[in-house]
């Protein structure tokens, strides 16, 4: 998601609804440009920054275009832009060195441009000379900058091109040949589309293949004329022109179901001359897909039903859920953090579940009978439905499984997402599309394996379906801000990029800061000191416009239209629980209990003096007073089975031997 989003929703006072971003492709190009190398000519790209916070941060670099003081990228940058702010955008040209990267400090630099990106998209072709340092001009250079609008972008088109008996432009070898696809402007102009990959010494290469999206294609408009051009690379950056053969996308679908899409790929000068002359060889088109792509408002306009599922974190780097310092920690004066990020996006996320019921997993923990680690389980330990009642039900089903889980690790969450994704995949090749998929992952940490999960993302973004990661604790989630597409497209680990930017990633300590600067505004005093927010409050101020943008923007549109409910609840007090004795809580490490202390503590919180916190929402969380206590007898003491918290011999394992047992969570993380 973009940053700019939650700029523009932290700034709208009075609970309007945050602004929304446009999708903007930039196509750069240049002219004229200085010529660094002694021996042949520069190897240009061109760095993108963006100023951010006063700072200037790099969003990507072009290809390398080599030998050419002319070049016309192939490299899109997609970014977004909001109408009510100046983003300031800075592009720099370097000759590089050595293979392309982020790192422009051994490049030779050749010149920059600065302007906004308003003011691209107001002329939509922006051509500006380049500059070198102290505002002295780089000669004639200059650098175009052209615009398209995406937002209405539809869908991608998959292509694989192969090439057959191609003309040989080398003398001592074959050629080397690459291909070029442009798009006919309404000015008759040529767009450069795509660029392939060379292929060394070889007459009928195989190309890649590669994906486009429908409006850079064509925009969006199937029988807008293509142009596809064959050369014979140089490395001096003379190519040879080997041909060239037009046609449409319509045509390309067309010929492509009847198996006949080859086209001639014809050199006119050839044609002129030669009477005889027939093509230089033959372009094959090997594949074609088209995928159509759906916007979150697309589904729901259309009547599909949102399918909540929440990912909970049982690794043991949370700590012993039986420590205060735990993020596990039943509380029973109030809900932990996991409970508060559950409960919030939850609540939202319902109002467009028919039948109100949400899958709920765990992943890092050791699960019983055997105790193995699991990184997809169903919290109520059902596999064949593990789906619960509502949001109390979710919140029931996690208070149930803490005490019977093991709480081990690592922190791997790429097979939720990937079997969230296969659920979403058969529905989207059902042809209905009637869900859409929500997928809430409440962790504590960086995930470990952080290759499979940009995998997973990348394979799910031309899915219906949306990923919201929140950081429950205080540790350090900056890793995880990859994920997120605030800083450019994800891409994964071989390379793909995102079809879409379907992950919102959350720090939940932000979110709290956010609420008490919000309830310090309204110069609450009389507030009492267990009190929540209320339900409109929380939603309406920070989930809505804080967490869901991790659903596209037009989500928060719909929400908006609805009034917030009212409800609200104050906590009772009631006397604070008893300490227990044991060595002081280190996170990560078991902890020693005396049998009778533990065995007190778990039966005074099952089945004694304090309830624990169950609310089915905030906005209606209240506590019994103390003096209304559960009625139920204490779990009597054997030596023959040890139960502490009352669950039943089946649940926890025989009482070793000794004065002290040690806890079975956590584990090593």
């Amino acid at each position: 998601m973009s940053a700019g989003s939650e700029r523009g929703a932290a700034a709208t006072p009075g609970g309007l609804p945050a602004p929304c971003a446009s999708k903007v492709e930039l196509r750069l190009s240049c002219r004229h440009l200085l010529d660094r190398d002694p021996l042949t000519k520069s190897d240009p790209s061109v760095a993108l920054l963006q100023q951010a916070q006063g700072q200037w941060v790099q969003v990507g670099r072009t290809e390398v275009v080599r030998s050419s003081l002319h070049p016309v990228f192939s490299k899109v940058f997609t970014v977004d832009y909001y109408f009510e702010e100046v983003q300031r955008l800075r592009f720099e040209v370097y000759d590089t060195h050595g293979p392309s990267g982020f790192s422009c400090q051994e490049d030779d630099f050749l010149g920059g441009m600065e302007c906004t990106l308003g003011q691209i998209v107001a002329q939509k072709k922006v051509t500006r000379p380049l500059l070198l340092k102290f505002g002295r001009n780089a000669g004639r250079s200059t650098i175009t900058v052209i615009a398209e609008d995406i937002s209405g972008n539809n869908g991608y088109v998959e292509l694989s091109f192969r090439a057959r008996k191609l003309d040989d432009k080398d003398l001592f070898s074959k050629s080397d040949p690459f291909l070029e696809l442009y798009r006919v402007n309404d000015d008759q102009g040529l767009q450069l589309v795509y660029r392939t990959e060379v292929v060394k010494n070889n007459l009928n290469p195989v190309w890649e293949p590669f994906k486009v999206s429908l409006s850079s294609l064509c925009s969006c408009e199937e029988t807008r004329p293509l142009k596809c051009l064959v050369w014979d690379y140089d490395s001096r950056g003379k190519h040879d022109f080997i041909g060239e053969f037009s046609t449409t996308f319509k045509e390309m679908q067309k010929a492509f179901g009847e198996g006949q899409a080859q086209w001639d790929c014809v050199n006119p000068k050839y044609k002129q001359k030669r009477r005889s002359y027939k093509n230089s060889g033959v372009v094959v088109l090997a594949d074609l897909k088209f995928h159509r792509v759906y916007s979150f408002l697309d589904y729901i306009m259309g009547g599909c039903q949102i399918h909540f599922t929440v990912a909970i974190d049982f690794t043991a780097s949370n700590g012993d859920p039986r420590n205060s310092c735990s993020l596990h920690y039943i509380n029973p004066y109030q809900p932990n953090e996991y409970l508060k990020a559950l409960v919030s996006v939850g609540e939202i996320c319902q109002d467009y579940d028919s039948d109100k019921r949400f899958s709920a997993l765990g992943f890092g923990a050791r699960i019983p009978p055997k105790y193995e680690v699991s990184h997809d389980f169903a919290i109520n330990f059902n596999p064949e439905d593990d789906e619960c009642e509502g949001i109390q039900g979710v919140v029931e089903a996690y208070q149930n499984c803490l005490p019977r889980v093991q709480l081990y690790g690592p922190t791997n969450v790429a097979p939720i997402i990937s079997k969230v994704a296969r659920v979403a995949a058969a529905e989207e090749s059902s042809g209905e599309a009637s869900q859409y998929y929500i997928l809430l992952i409440l962790t504590d940490g960086v995930v470990t394996d952080m290759a499979d999960t940009r995998e997973a993302i990348v394979r799910a973004s031309r899915l219906p379906m949306s990923i919201i990661i929140v950081g429950v604790g205080n540790a350090d989630f900056t890793d995880m801000q990859v994920l997120d597409g605030d800083d450019g497209v994800l891409r994964s680990p071989r390379g793909e990029p995102a079809l879409r930017d379907i992950v919102q990633f959350v720090p939940f300590r932000e979110l709290k800061n956010q609420r008490e600067q919000h309830e310090g505004l309204l110069g609450s005093t009389t507030r009492l000191p267990l009190s929540l927010p209320t339900s409109a409050t929380w939603q309406e101020t920070h989930s809505t416009r804080e967490v869901l943008p991790g659903i596209p923007c037009s989500a928060g549109q719909v929400r908006a239209g609805r009034g917030p409910e009212a409800g609200g609840g104050v906590l009772q007090p009631q006397r604070p629980a008893p300490e227990r004795p044991g060595r002081p809580c280190r996170r990560g490490q078991p902890r020693l209990y005396p049998v009778k202390t533990w065995r007190a503590w778990g039966g005074a919180v099952r089945s004694g003096s304090v309830e624990p916190w169950s609310p089915a929402r905030l906005g209606s969380l209240k506590l019994p007073p103390t003096s209304q206590k559960p009625p139920g007898p204490t779990r009597p003491h054997s030596q023959s089975s040890w139960d502490p918290a009352g669950l039943g011999p089946a649940l926890w394992p025989p009482r070793p031997k000794g004065d002290k047992i040690q806890a079975p969570m956590p584990g090593p993380a």
